[in-house]
């Protein structure tokens, strides 16, 4: 029941056509070429991309009267095309068909080439049908060009005391873009189309926010839980939407963060926990597609088992719904963490702990990959790597918060982990090293952090630090690079936690490996830094950490900037700060800027995060009333 539809391939990059035939603005024009195709006598189609199959997936053409499927690579001869043998486009003038359908956008070319050989009368329709209007491309000449689906989905709740506030900036702008816009779409929980709205992005690096509340002041609405689809139209050098989610409530104590959901659909997401007795695990799954998710599709299972337990409720299209982990497998108890079988149905999922108690956070899973194999080169390349991939993330100050780590297999191929877990101050001392052993796919060992360094008399300079793992092949044991963690915060007081999870890079090294390390601006080695830190609202103070890791030896200290803007792009205030190499700063923005610079950015304003000599690594949060806070890491461009 997974769509056969092609998404995303770190070889090929990510894919346009299913975006382009699953744009919620074409969901009308779909429905007409449907009706078209079955309203034909008899029915054809060229297919010289490959795909119609695509096509099919995510549009119902059961009932139209397909009886031939012509392709142009004779290397296809002996393939089937939606139950069909497929003959060579040179067949086609022998064609009885009424209507031929040419699978393709910008077809004009590819419907010339042919239009010798069609018969007299056949009728031709083309996916052109299916175009967004030009006022919503970057680039109409190409329609399948990335800069054209400039788009991604984000959870947006509005619903029994529960709010949300997505938070971005204009990046594009720096990357040439003029004339910036957001369209958007909002759908409820059924997938019905709320609101449909653009969002013009006045000239410069400005800041954006979407606030739920406002949203459905705007529009009139009543309450919804549902998906935010966003269209940026006018982008320039990135074609991904970024975002920092936050996730409030009318109680103050509610609060939590997360950020923006890959925009391509995977077949498996992992890192998913399961519950503590008196918690609760909701999954949150948002159909991305125009077609319904069927019952069965979605799936659980514990990490390292065969046996998937199906979901039975099918999801409408573009509809939303909640899991209940512990309805499907109520046996699993934290630290055991779970698969989740998606099917290329929806981007990344987020997920939502609720406690008895009435504290509750989102984070989110990540893309489980199936194209990974253990790489042998890597105990051979230690030498030029030093510690080679690491994982980093805040230890924060251990007298308020408990810092818990559940390393989590994000590769089918992965059937081990063997790691070491080193904990560096703020100063870049190693206070303490770990070996973890080879632990098993299936393992459910959470380390705490906290317990560990309290345990072994370690002092932390500044009362805090980070954290890194790294692989350890001094035993054996297979790594591919693709390691991941999940990173739990518990505040000893309030028993209020946050989480988040990301994967292993190579930092701060001249020399590259495998496209390591990475760059969001230039080709590697990515010894740079620019990140996006949202502001604090509603009297909520802002958390940064900034990690300086090294995998083997850097410049001694960083040369960070951080630059303050107000909502539309001026620059308010420029604060340095100098992080120690394999060490951190962490920092509250009402102690770096003043509440005076603070209120002149207002909420609506950001910071950025800016180092030309390093790769920093960032986590932000907010702390709220009640011993509320969140925190997850920070999105570079």
């Amino acid at each position: 029941m997974a769509l056969a539809i092609a998404t995303f391939s770190n070889r090929a990059g990510a894919s346009t056509f299913f975006k382009a035939v699953g744009h919620p603005r074409v969901a009308a024009a779909a429905q007409k070429l449907v009706a078209a195709l079955r309203s034909a006598g008899s029915l054809a189609a060229y297919d010289p991309l490959g795909q119609l199959g695509e096509l099919a997936e995510l549009h119902d053409l059961r009932g139209c009267p397909l009886r031939e499927v012509y392709v142009q690579r004779l290397e296809e001869l002996g393939e089937e095309r939606l139950g069909l043998p497929v003959r060579p486009a040179s067949e086609l003038a022998s064609s009885r068909a009424e209507l031929l359908l040419v699978a393709a956008f910008d077809a004009e070319r590819l419907v010339d080439q042919i239009r010798p050989l069609l018969p007299a009368g056949l009728r031709v329709l083309t996916l052109d049908a299916l175009r967004l209007p030009d006022a919503l491309l970057t680039r109409p000449e190409r329609y399948l060009d990335p800069l054209n689906f400039a788009t991604n989905f984000a959870f947006f709740r509005d619903e029994g005391g529960h709010h949300t506030r997505l938070a971005s900036a204009n990046y594009w702008h720096a990357r040439g873009a003029r004339g910036v816009r957001l369209a958007l779409w909002l759908f409820d929980a059924e997938g019905r189309r709320l609101a449909e709205w653009q969002e013009p992005l006045p000239e410069g690096p400005v800041g954006v926010v979407l606030e739920s509340r406002e949203v459905r002041r705007r529009f009139g609405l009543g309450p919804f839980t549902g998906s935010l689809f966003l269209h940026a139209v006018g982008a320039a050098g990135h074609d991904v939407v970024k975002y920092a989610l936050d996730t409030l409530g009318d109680d103050p104590a509610l609060l939590s963060a997360t950020h923006d959901a890959n925009a391509w659909p995977a077949d498996l997401y992992a890192g998913l926990p399961a519950p503590r007795p008196g918690e609760r695990v909701l999954l949150w799954v948002q159909n991305s597609h125009p077609a319904p998710i069927p019952a069965g599709a979605v799936g659980l299972r514990r990490m390292g088992d065969e046996r998937w337990e199906p979901w039975g409720e099918e999801i409408p299209p573009f509809g939303t719904r909640a899991l209940e982990v512990g309805e499907l497998l109520p046996d699993l108890r934290w630290p055991a963490q779970l698969e989740v079988r998606a099917g290329r149905h929806f981007v990344r999922p987020r997920y939502e702990v609720v406690r008895a108690e009435g504290r509750r956070w989102i984070a989110h899973a990540n893309v489980e990959r199936s194209d990974l194999a253990p790489d042998p080169r890597l105990p051979e390349l230690g030498p030029l790597l030093g510690k080679g991939y690491l994982l980093p993330a805040p230890v924060l100050p251990v007298e308020r918060w408990r810092t818990l780590v559940l390393p989590t297999p994000m590769a089918t191929d992965q059937r081990e982990l063997p790691l070491e877990l080193r904990v560096y101050d703020a100063a870049g001392r190693e206070v303490l090293r770990e070996r973890l052993g080879r632990l098993p796919r299936g393992h459910a060992r959470a380390l705490d952090v906290s317990g560990l360094l309290l345990g072994a008399g370690a002092e932390l300079a500044e009362g805090y630090g980070h954290l890194e793992l790294c692989y350890d092949l001094a035993e054996g044991g297979e790594a591919d690079g693709w390691l991941h963690a999940l990173f739990r915060y518990e505040d000893r007081a309030s028993g209020h936690a946050a989480e988040t999870s990301f994967g292993a890079h190579v930092y701060n090294l001249p020399v590259t490996y495998r496209g390591e390390p990475q760059s969001y601006a230039s080709s590697p080695p990515g010894l740079s830094t620019r990140l996006f830190l949202r502001l604090g609202h509603g009297g909520r103070d802002v958390l940064c950490h900034l990690l300086y890791p090294v995998s083997d030896t850097w410049r001694e200290t960083s040369c960070t900037r951080v630059l303050l803007s107000d909502a539309g792009g001026s620059q308010v205030a420029e604060r340095a700060l100098a992080v120690p190499r394999s060490g951190s700063r962490l920092w509250r923005a009402s102690e770096l800027f003043g509440a005076e610079a603070l209120a002149r950015a207002g909420e609506g304003g950001y910071a950025l995060v800016r180092d030309a000599t390093c790769r920093l690594f960032g986590y932000q949060g907010l702390l709220g009333p009640g011993g509320s806070f969140s925190l997850d890491h920070m999105f570079g461009f």
